[in-house]
């Protein structure tokens, strides 16, 4: 979904805002431009979890047995009412990867089956897509979306490109994570659909950061993180599954409700809410976290992402300006996640299996800084991803672009 062509105007003076920071936990001495990777989870909304987690360990019998499968119900309403789902259709998982790993671990391919995938889809659910197509012989077909770009059509006619009489299912971004481009979703999974394709979102980002209608949208599994956008406590996701499609959908884990005699629930309920002892207070937070965020603003939630995106145009103009590099893309196409492209980087792969540059460190090191480049599509090419919530401030951005500028030009 697109925003109004009004959300991209600047965002007023900093001065005349709260300091919307003091509502979390963030280290004052650290600039924090990177909510897009993990979120970062209110103090009222932990402190909720944190009386949850007292009340599991009062009582764990009580809690796990008489008390969970209400509490989880009550979370599951409230955030359907939020992304416009049916509650029997969603189900809590603790991550998006989990969400499409579940999808893609319970289907069966057959070989010369093919699964679509574009060149923007996140590296841990391509790993995903790729495993499964090894085990059982099926094709992945990856459909080459141009970066920078200039329009939308230019991701559908990419996609529908790719298509063939043999392909099963697109997995496809709601937010491409490396390069922060809201696809135009709605277009692909009616397209797709016409054509017999069924359609896996990863809409890791999209909660929170974009208006979200599952029922309307159409897809066949979506999945989303709480724990990035919402606001909620790392580990909280969700996974909806279209009715017809449940059956054949099993978690990851497979536990007591796979033999449990249907009652009240259905097996696709039984299956999800008992996977085995965890800590599932991060999903019963959900709701606190949808009204705590949504409260904060005259406007609620409609206000928060339109601001959020404002913010975040406005510091990739600054930024595009500052370091003499072209937007990559139609402000459309942006919500509170933007990238641009920077200059050829090291070839060098870093020690974690995520992203640290040297140029992101150098900007920790130096300027306390933390915002992640990315190595994208490969190394030596990276990209500069921001990152806009309320606790951020325009002063921020203009001391990026002013590091930023100091360290290229010393490269």
């Amino acid at each position: 979904m697109f925003f109004p062509s009004k959300a991209s105007e600047p965002v007023s003076d900093a001065s005349s805002e709260p300091d919307w920071s003091q509502l979390w936990f963030l280290d004052p001495a650290i600039t924090f431009l990177n909510h897009g990777s993990f979120g970062a989870c209110p103090k009222a909304v932990l402190a909720v979890q944190q009386e949850l987690r007292l009340r599991l360990e009062q009582e764990p019998v009580r809690f796990f047995v008489r008390d969970l499968g209400d509490l989880l119900a009550e979370a599951r309403q409230a955030l359907a009412e939020f992304i416009g789902a049916d509650p029997e259709a969603l189900t809590f998982v603790p991550n998006a990867t989990t969400g499409v790993n579940t999808v893609l671990r319970s289907l069966r391919f057959e070989p010369g089956d093919e699964l679509l995938v574009t060149n923007h889809e996140y590296n841990a659910c391509c790993n995903a897509l790729n495993f499964v197509a090894a085990q059982t012989g099926a094709q992945v077909v990856v459909a080459s979306i141009p970066f920078p770009l200039e329009s939308s059509e230019q991701v559908v006619a990419a996609v529908l490109s790719q298509v063939s009489a043999r392909t099963k299912l697109a997995l496809l971004d709601h937010i491409t994570s490396q390069t922060g481009l809201i696809l135009p979703l709605e277009q692909l999974v009616k397209a797709l659909t016409e054509r017999g394709v069924e359609t896996l979102v990863d809409g890791a980002h999209a909660p929170g950061m974009v208006p979200l209608n599952l029922q309307s949208l159409g897809a066949t599994y979506y999945t989303g993180n709480c724990h990035k956008w919402l606001c909620a406590p790392k580990g909280a996701a969700f996974l909806f599954v279209q009715p017809e499609r449940q059956a054949e959908i099993h978690p990851l884990a497979i536990s007591h409700g796979a033999n449990f005699p249907l009652l009240d629930r259905s097996r696709f309920r039984l299956e999800f809410d008992w996977t085995g002892t965890t800590d599932p207070t991060s999903y019963l937070c959900v709701p606190e976290a949808i009204r705590f965020m949504g409260a904060l603003l005259p406007g609620g939630w409609p206000q928060l992402m339109v601001q959020n995106r404002a913010k975040v145009l406005a510091a990739r103009r600054l930024l595009s300006d500052a370091l003499s590099i072209p937007l990559p893309c139609p402000d459309e196409m942006i919500g509170s996640l933007a990238t641009l492209p920077l200059p050829d980087g090291s070839t060098e792969l870093p020690k974690p299996p995520l992203y640290l540059d040297p140029l992101q460190e150098a900007l920790m090191d130096s300027f306390g800084i933390e915002v992640p480049v990315i190595s994208w599509p490969a190394r030596p090419k990276r990209l500069l991803r921001i990152s806009a919530q309320l606790y951020n401030t325009p002063a921020q951005y203009q001391l990026l672009a002013k590091a930023l500028a100091g360290l290229l030009a010393s490269a």
